[in-house]
């Protein structure tokens, strides 16, 4: 190949490259965006204080006590394959790198495993896991714990809650008695 032609070759290359940039400067200008206000996009706001927001979440209608006495952990079992994906359900399991163990967590201290991924918030909790806590912890994990690590949104529905700390309080051996 001659220059002659390997300079038709780099023209005709240079050319369309020059004319791809030409047409993507001509259709911005077409298609311009509003410059932003302020970068970003706005979140919902933590809870102030750093405190549980618990009061964020709403009360079921009908009492946690009832819920649990009619409560199935068989039931409980199937929905907390889920959690699984993160936790260790097999009381002396060792923790995964996702989650703690949940074997014997109902009546246990919050924050109190070898897990070594508990987020600033719950290790300082200093309060020992009850019903009202894991039912109020599983509707929404973020509204209990601000700043918590649980990627988990929740469970809305009260009695697939109560089938699951059902199942919970069958693993855990040291566990109180269910409310009255």
């Amino acid at each position: 190949m001659d220059s002659f032609e390997f300079n038709k070759i780099a023209g005709a290359v240079l050319g369309t490259l020059l004319f791809v940039m030409g047409l993507g400067i001509f259709s911005d200008s077409l298609f311009a965006h509003a410059k932003l206000v302020k970068p970003g996009y706005d979140l919902p706001a933590a809870a102030e204080g750093g405190a549980p927001a618990a009061a964020a979440v709403t009360a079921p209608s009908v009492p946690l006590p009832e819920l649990l006495a009619k409560a199935d952990p068989t039931k409980g079992a199937a929905l907390a394959k889920q959690c699984a994906t993160c936790h260790t359900l097999e009381k002396g399991a060792a923790p995964k790198p996702t989650g703690p163990d949940l074997a014997g967590v109902v009546g246990r201290k919050m924050g109190s495993t070898s897990f070594g991924g508990y987020s600033d918030t719950m290790k300082g909790m200093g309060k020992t896991w009850t019903y009202e806590d894991l039912n109020t912890f599983i509707t929404k994990p973020s509204a209990f714990v601000a700043g918590t690590k649980m990627g988990f949104a929740g469970e809305k529905d009260p009695a697939k809650r109560a089938d699951i700390i059902a199942f919970l309080k069958s693993i855990s051996p040291d566990a109180p008695a269910l409310p009255k």
